[in-house]
């Protein structure tokens, strides 16, 4: 996956000379690349003007992108990772969000604010938060969350094209996934199929929707088919994939990494069931995170976030419902 960003920013930049990338360390970490190296080999081929290095200040780095967005260039923004997101909140939330409305339409804000979120390869607390909900919760955003190779890609290529300000949500635990990629943008708000199924539709992104698709695999072997769908962005949302998909099963589960209480599933379950409730064989169910930090301790971590099992037996209780 980090290799199918690295191509997406490179040919984006190599498309449009407005377009250009800043952060902390793109250049000088290891070997150069960034964090997770998405950005390496980008100084050689585009100069120190189009790949800059930023103080450590993501409140400075995200204020001056919305500038130069407003100006009318493409700024990519990295931040290592999404947790130091809220140190930049005003410049998002208060800027970036709402520039265009504030100003009648006199201006757009065409930035991608590129980060990671998620648990599972041990960074603590302040290092492993899925904030995917929070920004999706405010207008004027656009919010990605690919989950493989070829939708990193192809959304990060519809993302820089977007007028919009939009959060680019990479999981750190699926950098090093192994996929195809076609060389073709995929629209903002085009949920996925990923897998067909006639007993319960599962919605899930990311490490969940790699989660789902392996606990597919055990519950067919009990002959019991879910169809997966992976959103892709929270923001816009494709509603009408999911519902067409809960039509035809009856059943749905929502999966997520973040916490449980008041994540991205509950509103998608309240959606669900508005819509679908005469039509439902049960209500709208939910599978999230546990409320608590994420641990270090390894045996801990695993422990807050559902795995497998939990995906296969949130899906048993559900078709026996």
């Amino acid at each position: 996956m980090w290799r199918a960003l690295n191509a997406a920013l490179r040919d984006a930049m190599s498309a449009d000379p407005s377009v250009f990338v800043m952060g902390e360390d793109l250049t000088r970490w290891g070997t150069g690349g960034g964090i997770y190296g998405v950005t390496k080999g980008l100084l050689e081929q585009f100069g120190a003007a189009r790949v800059r290095d930023t103080p450590i200040s993501e409140e400075a780095i995200v204020a001056a992108s919305v500038g130069a967005a407003a100006r009318g260039v493409r700024p990519i923004v990295e931040i290592m990772y999404s947790d130091f997101m809220l140190l930049a909140m005003d410049a998002i939330v208060n800027q970036a969000a709402k520039a265009r409305y504030m100003f009648g339409g006199q201006f757009q804000i065409p930035l991608v604010i590129r980060t990671n979120g998620g648990s599972g390869i041990g960074k603590a607390a302040q290092h492993s938060q899925s904030l995917e909900t929070l920004f999706a919760h405010i207008p004027g955003l656009e919010v990605v969350v690919p989950g493989t190779p070829a939708d990193a890609y192809g959304l990060m290529l519809s993302a820089i094209a977007s007028p919009n300000p939009t959060i680019f949500l990479e999981h750190k635990a699926l950098y090093n996934e192994r996929g195809m990629v076609t060389a073709e943008p995929i629209p903002l708000g085009r949920a996925s199929v990923v897998r067909g199924g006639k007993d319960v539709t599962v919605v899930a992104t990311q490490l969940m929707r790699k989660r789902v698709l392996e606990a597919a695999e055990i519950l067919a072997a009990e002959q019991i088919e879910i169809e997966v769908v992976d959103p892709r962005t929270l923001y816009p949302l494709d509603m009408e994939t999911i519902v067409a998909s809960v039509t035809r099963t009856g059943r749905v589960l929502i999966a997520h990494e973040a916490p449980l209480l008041y994540g991205f599933g509950a509103e998608l379950a309240a959606q669900l069931a508005s819509r679908l409730w005469r039509s439902l064989k049960a209500p709208p169910q939910r599978l999230g995170g546990a409320r608590t930090p994420i641990p270090y301790a390894e045996d801990l971590e695993k422990r807050v976030i559902p795995d497998v099992a939990a995906v296969v037996s949130a899906v048993r209780a559900l078709v026996k419902s």
